[in-house]
């Protein structure tokens, strides 16, 4: 895994600009689906029937900001579950895409707490999704270096959740921008087959 290069082979990196996608506030959590597409993905409306899951095409991408708002990791949470069911990642037909969603909300959780705890709270999250990655990226104000703890040690309480960053994702990695300060930490997920 790797945790210096900013993006993924064949990925452009996080979405620059708006691309088509604004910041939406946590009150609202609005999905940008419906804005301009991202990448020149087709918007899904998440409107299938319960069992024809909507397969989503191109790159499609959702912005919640963190910024300031109390309970950030429930909020995060669903957040998260909301473009899971837009995307057709939700419900689950079967136990392997049921873990895979589980999987990504977990994800979510520990990079949201993470910067609650290590880095003055995040910014923002970002989630975008094609038919074989899903991305997260969380941004904050943060000047450390997120690591797994090494060794890991199961049995001893805090210090788990790059650990499980690491063990859960395709990769995952730190992007910082020159002369902008903090950071944002992104994983990579691979979507259920």
């Amino acid at each position: 895994m790797s945790t210096t290069r900013p993006c993924s082979p064949g990925d452009r990196g996080p979405e620059s600009g708006d691309g088509g996608a604004s910041a939406v506030s946590a009150r609202s959590a609005a999905p940008v689906d419906g804005a301009a597409p991202v990448d020149g993905a087709t918007p899904v409306d998440g409107a299938s029937p319960v069992g024809a899951a909507p397969v989503p095409v191109g790159r499609q991408a959702r912005r919640l900001s963190l910024d300031g708002e109390s309970g950030v990791v429930p909020l995060a949470r669903d957040f998260a579950r909301q473009a899971l069911y837009a995307w057709g990642w939700l419900p689950a037909a079967s136990a392997d895409r049921r873990a895979a969603a589980e999987d990504v909300l977990l994800v979510v959780s520990e990079l949201v707490t993470n910067a609650c705890l290590h880095a003055e709270g995040p910014d923002e999250l970002r989630i975008s999704c094609d038919n074989k990655v899903l991305r997260i990226e969380v941004s904050d104000r943060g000047a450390g270096q997120p690591a797994p703890r090494t060794p890991h040690r199961a049995g001893r309480p805090g210090g788990h959740g790059m650990f499980i960053v690491q063990r859960l994702c395709l990769d995952w990695g730190v992007l910082r921008m020159p002369g902008v300060a903090g950071k944002t930490v992104w994983a990579e997920l691979g979507a259920p087959a």
